[in-house]
């Protein structure tokens, strides 16, 4: 790898990750240098398969966000600042900086297929981040697909008639004399929310199944900057990835790397692959999986903060989830995240086992697909992350196991780690992003976020669980405090819309 003289040239680090549905970047370069100004262009070519924007229906589309790391003299990796100005946008894609963190890259009407844009370009303000014109760089640019979940009122709940197959989930009550019922409660905008057992306030129970802790103290109110999913926010399309972990992991210090392993005693414990987690890290010098596209799991709640942080994003509230899960869509007794309650429950035959292409010979057809306890099959752990898209018979939302929105496997795979309205420190949360700085121990620094595990709670089910754990109503472990990694936990992030 060559190096240059910043005042001349970058040198140029691409690690070209192929995540998720192949997002990928390539012919990174650096032009358009401006020595007054203090600023670079970051030019690079951007792909990925399967790309939407639609005016109709869910009015969404899919995007990149897309962030930037630099090292000076080979020493430790920072972030960019991109400005929001210069941005070089290819046709037929939109090119939007925010917070000076990265970009939403998308396309800019109405489509589907795969994307591929040349010449995308992001502005570095080297200068605003002490970088000497005179320094020798490298520069690493990520792409992580999103999807766009727009404005509106939603549902949380289910609107079951008998709900004592139902742990903590949401409701209201509506009085019909003389009886008086449990309601789906609607979300009609970010003010703050009342939890009081009260017609027209929003209430759970605790007291089936878990521990009252592990659902909620059903306590409140939900304040206002807690994002509730009324507002426009971004979310991943897919649970993280062990690749994407890896090339995160990869850009730290030692002293951070050693608090964020997931091979140690937070995490699996062990080199060796465990319920297909391949992670492998010799406790110094880079980490490498073999399994780089399955959803990666045994990474603890506090290891889950510095990754987002890290990204320039931020964790998801559950009510953000149920929002991913069924838009706007009124809520249905028993639903999964493809809408009803209709699932498929005959073990899946996968193929091609540990590489991408992995998938499965004999998914449901008109039916409701997830990685759950009945399909999950063998290998046992999660799998390859938009596996049953690429399987799906027919390109529905119901086989390919998609949301309102087209967020995959928030049914199933791994437990979606969230915010919860259930405790105090969960309650706290105000959306803030991550800003792509951690601290030198490897912990998330951003103001409001649970200090660890308490605060957050996990939604949705795993490979692992069988209903009705994987209904998108289950709160089960809605504040359930686990503060070690184990097989059944995943995450994705989000952000707010600006």
């Amino acid at each position: 790898m060559q190096r240059f003289n910043l005042l001349l040239l970058f040198s140029i680090l691409v690690l070209s990750g192929l995540w998720a549905n192949n997002i990928e970047v390539t012919n990174v370069s650096l032009t358009g240098q401006n020595a007054g100004a203090g600023t670079t262009q970051i030019k690079f070519d951007l792909s990925w398969e399967n790309s939407w924007r639609i005016s109709v229906g869910p009015s969404n589309y899919d995007a990149a966000w897309v962030f930037a790391k630099y090292r000076v003299n080979g020493n430790n990796w920072q972030h960019c600042t991109i400005n929001a100005g210069g941005q070089v946008a290819p046709g037929g894609a939109t090119v939007e900086p925010t917070d000076n963190v990265g970009a939403f890259i998308y396309r800019s009407a109405d489509g589907s297929g795969d994307v591929s844009y040349t010449d995308i370009e992001l502005r570095w303000d080297y200068e605003a981040d002490g970088v000497d014109v005179s320094a020798i760089v490298d520069i690493q640019v990520f792409a992580i697909e999103m999807v766009y979940v727009p404005e509106s009122s939603f549902f949380v709940g289910t609107n079951a008639f008998d709900q004592s197959n139902m742990n903590g989930n949401f409701y209201t009550l509506s009085a019909s004399f003389p009886f008086v019922f449990r309601v789906p409660y609607e979300v009609t905008s970010e003010a703050a929310i009342t939890v009081s057992d009260t017609e027209g306030d929003l209430f759970y129970d605790n007291t089936e199944g878990s521990a009252p802790e592990d659902v909620g103290d059903q306590l409140g109110p939900i304040p206002a900057a807690f994002p509730k999913g009324f507002d426009a926010f971004y979310v991943m399309k897919y649970e993280v990835t062990q690749d994407q972990w890896v090339s995160f992991f990869n850009t730290l210090t030692q002293a951070q790397k050693a608090n964020l392993d997931v091979t140690g005693t937070m995490g699996k414990n062990t080199d060796d692959e465990f319920a297909r987690n391949a992670i492998s890290w010799p406790d110094a010098g880079n980490a490498t999986t073999t399994l780089p596209n399955v959803a990666l799991n045994y990474v603890a709640a506090e290891m889950i903060l510095p990754y987002l942080d890290w990204s320039g994003l931020r964790p998801i509230t559950e009510l953000e989830y149920e929002k991913a899960c069924r838009g706007p869509l009124p809520a249905v007794n028993g639903e999964f995240a493809w809408g009803n309650g209709n699932i498929h429950n005959v073990p899946y035959e996968y193929t091609n086992i540990g590489t991408p292409e992995e998938g499965i010979s004999n998914p449901g057809t008109g039916v409701g697909n997830a990685v759950y306890t009945i399909t999950g099959g063998a290998p046992s752990g999660p799998k390859r992350v938009g596996i049953l898209a690429a399987s799906a018979v027919n390109n529905s939302r119901e086989e390919s196991g998609g949301s309102y929105y087209g967020v995959m496997e928030l049914t199933g795979n791994l437990y979606e780690r969230c915010i919860t309205v259930g405790n105090p420190s969960g309650r706290a949360f105000s959306g803030e992003h991550g800003d792509g700085l951690i601290t030198a121990a490897g912990d998330a620094n951003v103001v409001n976020w649970p200090a660890g595990a308490l605060g957050i709670g996990y939604r949705g089910g795993s490979y692992a669980n069988n209903v009705p754990f994987i209904y998108v109503s289950d709160r089960n472990d809605a504040s359930n405090e686990i503060t070690n990694g184990n097989t059944r936990l995943g995450f994705r992030g989000g952000r707010t819309a600006q």
